[in-house]
């Protein structure tokens, strides 16, 4: 199965996270692609205004499946090796996924503020199949 990330490429946060990612999965099942590359976003039907309200995970196997937000930090964090064990944890603590729900909002609402943006879009060394071209 192959899913695709989308993120912010200007965030140094996000940008972070997502080379994070690229080391432990090494391309064999996330691609990624930035939230700039509108053109390619236009075929998964997503808009900038819909990039806003967090990170995106589509499968690709099946697009009309899609997390959005902490929903899909969570099930990128379950797909990985051991993920499904600390993940269902996580969801079965009283309140904390609350409380990580808050946490994610405030960080993606002021992620500039408190990471800095980047100069240039990162452009992931596993890009989507679907293109990757800023606009």
């Amino acid at each position: 199965m192959t899913y695709h990330v989308i993120y912010d490429g200007n965030c140094n946060l996000c940008t972070t996270l997502v080379q994070l990612l690229e080391n432990l999965d090494r391309g064999d099942r996330f691609r990624y692609i930035p939230m700039q590359d509108e053109t390619t976003l236009q075929q998964f039907e997503i808009t900038s205004e819909d990039c806003e309200m967090g990170m995106i995970l589509i499968d690709a196997d099946q697009p009309e499946r899609r997390w959005q937000g902490s929903d899909a930090a969570e099930e990128i964090g379950r797909l990985l090796p051991g993920g499904e064990v600390f993940v269902g944890a996580y969801r079965a603590m009283p309140g904390l996924k609350w409380a990580g729900d808050r946490v994610y909002e405030q960080v993606r609402d002021n992620r500039y503020q408190l990471f800095g943006k980047r100069s240039q879009t990162y452009q992931s060394n596993y890009p989507s199949c679907c293109g990757n071209s800023p606009s």
